[in-house]
């Protein structure tokens, strides 16, 4: 009797080979000749699925072997993409990681290899352009070529090209550039020029503090960091540079402020140190030329929002502001600066100024995976983390190497320093929690090279020089796609002597979301998704 599906004659005839007669049980029962077994719709479908299968699998492992360098290398050989291999926008291409939110998945890994060797903003400007502008042919002051003379800085990078001459021309600015490409000078350098292209006369010596120029940090360690840039550049011209952060007593601020006359031309500082000052009356903004916002999506986070309006309320910043010693049409230049940033970005500076009027910056290779850089993922039970990163730290051994451990809590950090401890690993340790007399000195030890191991929070991953590192570990994986590229970043930075590696640990179903995501942006050689790069028009609640 025909089998077939749902009571049909949908069975298909499949000739079998006749077994000799004679042969086992059949003997005594042998088909007759020309006998037809029928096999089910269902199975025979099932049959050429398998087949197919297994012809794509042998297609896909020769093209994996075809000979070239590849993008992604897999541990699976058939999911590795060479470089020749292009993957159009709209195609889903099969990704490592697409099963990795299963249990069986844990052991399983990729790696994207570097593409080139020097970081992007080293790049050569475009054949027709030669070899790019110099800092003296972009028109700076001869006191700022000393300064850079002395840092040992050459030729500008991409950033600094494209930030240069368009901050000169006083516009505000939004500067976006990827990690680790020179943004600091790119903003120092035009924005020093105009203070010593406007000289202006002292201000009252028995009143408050009055910068001209304002540089707003989230962090201590970035104030000090930009500071000793800032310092470095003024010096030949004579400008003053002061930093002043919190965490003291109210004649401690009074004290970060002292300058000789005509006082600080340029401050640094950080909100809530900025906030207390401006409180207490130490420091005034009447005379302020420009202000810089740096890493900007730290500084617009729940806990610094309040602290920054206040700070921008005391800024001469919208169009016919008093100025002591100007016309009333001048406003205070403002530039924002950072690699990534946030939503509510216009919102906030509309209440203060006219967003329509800012220019604008971005790099090529801004919100890209840095192509320069080895990123190795791998999926991990939560308790095998720990031996996998005690192997790692055993196989860069204190040799001038630095290391960053990234963790997404403080008591993550406390509680795997102490677990170093236990096994002789020389380390430091730094996250937000810490007292400020805990915190200092800390990040500089590690950049002196005295320790070669720094556990820390997303607090080390915004801003500061880490040209020293050449492996980070993302013990925790990061919880946002904006954190990935900022602890990526701490690696292959202008400056670094090796391009370094990145090895991160993935744990969690919702660690897999975001892999898959970076995954996808490498395959495909794109921007990572949900990135924004410009100044948005308010909406009408928050003009």
């Amino acid at each position: 009797m025909a089998l077939g599906r749902a009571g049909t004659a949908a069975a298909l005839p499949l000739l079998l080979p006749r077994r000799p007669a004679g042969t086992g049980a059949a003997a005594a029962g042998a088909e007759p000749p020309g006998a037809v077994v029928r096999v089910p719709w269902a199975l025979r479908v099932r049959l050429q699925r398998g087949a197919q299968r297994r012809r794509r699998g042998h297609g896909e492992a020769a093209t994996a072997a075809r000979p070239g360098k590849l993008l992604l290398r897999s541990r699976r050989p058939e999911l590795s993409q060479p470089r020749w291999q292009t993957v159009g926008r709209w195609e889903q291409p099969p990704l490592v990681s697409a099963g990795w939110k299963h249990r069986k998945a844990c052991g399983d890994y990729f790696q994207l290899e570097p593409s080139q060797e020097a970081a992007p903003a080293l790049q050569a400007p475009p054949a027709e352009a030669g070899q790019g502008p110099t800092f003296a042919e972009l028109g700076l002051q001869p006191a700022l070529l000393a300064g850079l003379e002395r840092l040992s800085i050459g030729r500008p990078t991409a950033v600094q090209r494209l930030a240069i001459p368009a901050l000169r021309r006083g516009r505000s600015a939004l500067c976006a550039a990827e990690t680790g490409s020179g943004k600091t000078l790119a903003y120092l350098l035009p924005l020093l020029d105009g203070l010593l292209g406007r000289p202006e006369g002292p201000a009252a010596p028995a009143g408050p503090a009055a910068p001209r120029g304002l540089v707003v940090v989230p962090s201590r360690e970035l104030a000090a960091q930009v500071g000793a840039v800032a310092a470095a550049l003024c010096a030949p011209a004579g400008l003053a540079v002061r930093g002043l952060t919190g965490g003291g007593a109210a004649g401690g601020l009074r004290r970060q402020l002292r300058a000789p006359p005509p006082g600080p031309a340029v401050l640094l500082g950080t909100p809530g140190a900025l906030r207390e000052a401006l409180r207490r009356r130490f420091l005034a903004l009447a005379r302020l030329r420009w202000m810089v916002l740096d890493e900007a999506d730290t500084l617009m986070d729940d806990s610094f929002t309040e602290l920054l309006e206040e700070i921008l309320a005391h800024a001469p910043l919208a169009a016919g502001a008093p100025r002591p010693s100007g016309p009333a049409e001048e406003r205070t230049q403002v530039v924002v600066v950072g690699a990534t940033f946030p939503a509510g970005l216009s919102e906030t500076l509309a209440k203060f100024t006219d967003v329509s009027r800012f220019v604008t910056l971005t790099t090529q290779c801004l919100h890209h995976l840095p192509p320069h850089v080895q990123q190795k993922f791998i999926r991990l039970k939560g308790r095998d983390k720990l031996p996998e990163l005690l192997q790692l730290l055993k196989e860069h051994p204190s040799s001038g190497r630095a290391v960053l451990v990234f963790c997404n809590s403080a008591s993550t950090v406390n509680w795997l320093g102490y677990i170093l401890d236990d096994h002789r690993i020389r380390h430091l340790r730094l996250q937000g929690q810490m007292s400020a007399a805990a915190r200092a000195g800390i990040f500089a030890s590690f950049q002196r090279g005295d320790v070669s191991v720094l556990v820390c929070t997303d607090l080390a991953s915004r801003g500061l020089d880490t040209s020293s590192v050449q492996l980070v570990v993302n013990y925790d994986f990061p919880d946002t796609l904006q954190d990935y590229l900022h602890r990526v970043g701490r690696v292959g930075r202008v400056g670094s002597k090796a391009p370094g590696a990145v090895v991160s640990f993935v744990t969690h179903r919702w660690d897999v979301d975001l892999v898959r995501k970076i995954e996808t942006a490498a395959r495909k050689r794109t921007g990572l998704p949900g990135m924004d790069s410009s100044i948005n028009k308010p909406s009408p609640k928050g003009g």
